[in-house]
């Protein structure tokens, strides 16, 4: 079917306007009655966060996420662009995205004055709707709501015509969703515009007024500690967003796992066949976990859910890296690897105080800590007494992050105890038997069921 191109077709066609609220709202309900998520991919808000978004959509109301960085706040906004309708008629050539019917520019009004229904129109993709602003204190009005333009004024144009402005981003989201980031670096009189905007419906430049009731759908994020602290953000702005959801972290390790997953820079396999074991997984995805309760890594900033994706990156590459150097075609990572994880975690924390090795010799700790943790969910007491039998006997075992996957099965044959526990673990290949060879020697030493000692490059496990 020809979509409608003049205004005349268009109501013809009995096209009904309605508000981007009211858009979004209907098309969220329509996607609850298919049982649809309100956002794929996002995982562990589906019972705190996502229910308070479809309360504030479904209630009309703008939207202020808090919480740290990494929480997936710009995500979501730039998400809610699906709830949009596929395609929207606008006035054609408009800056604004104008209403065929109801326009509110003055350049617009006298266009549809003169031509009538033969006015053309235009379809705005869902994806031409949406505007996006990091908020830094150099902001100006003209870059948010705009500015008077001298060309225009050159022209002939009277100053305080309405036709001489050039808009910012702001009414440049008519009809549309306009999301600011870090809303509390706005200074106080950029705050006052865009109070302006939200509740007056009028723009203040140059010392006039225009009157510009623009539908927006607003969406802002900042972080608490800001947002919260008196003097960062004018008491009026905060009452006009009618939700303050307040975001947060995955709490459970099997979140954070899934958000690696499906978050990680993948490449084609160049011919290399990668298992990771969920216990790797898991300790990546602990070792984040823990760092966000450690006391002495400032919560105030906090641990981003980056620093699991680029640490499980950086495992990944560095067993990559062995397989390529030993010819070896599966690649496994090991618990050797996790030295990798430093260079991938040290920039993207801060300590509350540098003590003696910094953040080196915290990371070191924190990362013992998630092996002990996991170890201790995969094998409970008494389950490796073999195993430690045969070291009180006297067997010594060597492992390196450079020694081949083979080493380590010609060295298995010797323990049938720990033959048991790495097919318990699931390996079946040469590098994942080597990866969970380390894994449960580790455990146990951890445990202070073994004894580690440095030897030629190498470590080795005793009794």
């Amino acid at each position: 079917m020809t979509r409608p191109s003049t205004v005349g077709e268009l109501r013809k066609s009995g096209y009904q306007s309605k508000s981007v609220k009211q858009e979004l709202r209907d098309n969220l309900i329509a996607r609850l009655r298919r049982g649809e998520p309100l956002f794929p991919g996002i995982v562990g808000y589906e019972e705190t966060v996502i229910p308070q978004i479809e309360n504030a959509i479904l209630s009309g109301q703008d939207i202020v996420f808090l919480g740290e960085r990494g929480q997936a706040k710009t995500r979501m906004a730039r998400l809610l662009v699906e709830l949009l309708d596929e395609e929207l008629p606008a006035l054609a050539g408009c800056e604004i995205n104008d209403d065929p019917f109801h326009p509110i520019c003055r350049a617009c009004r006298i266009r549809l004055a003169e031509q009538g229904d033969a006015t053309p129109i235009t379809w705005l993709p869902r994806d031409r709707r949406y505007g996006e602003k990091l908020a830094t204190p150099d902001i100006t009005i003209a870059d948010l709501i705009g500015e008077v333009d001298p060309i225009k004024v050159a022209e002939g144009r009277y100053l305080s015509d309405e036709l001489t402005i050039h808009y910012g981003l702001l009414p440049r989201s008519n009809r549309g969703i306009f999301a600011l980031n870090e809303l509390p670096d706005l200074v106080e009189r950029i705050q006052v515009g865009l109070l302006n905007i939200m509740e007056e419906r009028d723009v203040q430049i140059r010392g006039y007024k225009v009157r510009l009731p623009l539908d927006v759908y607003i969406v802002a994020s900042a972080n608490p500690e800001d947002y919260t602290n008196r003097g960062r953000i004018i008491t009026p702005l905060k009452d006009r967003f009618g939700s303050q959801i307040r975001t947060h972290y995955p709490r459970r390790v099997e979140d954070e796992v899934a958000i690696m997953e499906a978050e990680r820079t993948v490449f084609p396999d160049d011919g290399f066949k990668t298992v990771v074991p969920p216990y790797m997984k898991q300790i990546i995805a602990e070792l984040t976990h823990l760092a966000r309760r450690s006391p002495e890594i400032s919560q105030r900033s906090g641990v981003s859910v980056r620093v699991s994706i680029c640490n499980y990156e950086n495992l990944l590459s560095n067993a990559l890296k062995r397989a390529i150097r030993l010819g070896e075609r599966e690649v496994a990572p090991r618990v050797s690897d996790l030295e990798a994880v430093i260079a991938s975690t040290t920039g993207k924390i801060e300590l509350e105080t540098l003590g003696e090795g910094g953040e080196e010799k915290v990371l070191n700790k924190l990362v013992q800590r998630a092996v002990l943790n996991v170890f201790n969910r995969c094998f409970s007491a008494g389950e490796l007494d073999d195993v430690l039998s045969a070291f009180q006997r006297g067997l010594k075992f060597d492992v390196s992050e450079s020694m081949p996957s083979q080493e380590y099965v010609r060295q298995l044959g010797e323990v049938r105890g720990l033959q048991a526990a790495t097919r318990r673990l699931g390996a079946s290949d040469p590098a994942s038997i080597a990866s969970g060879v380390e894994f449960v020697l580790e455990g146990l030493h951890l445990n202070r069921k073994l004894n580690k000692e440095m030897q030629a490059g190498k470590y080795r496990y005793r009794g």
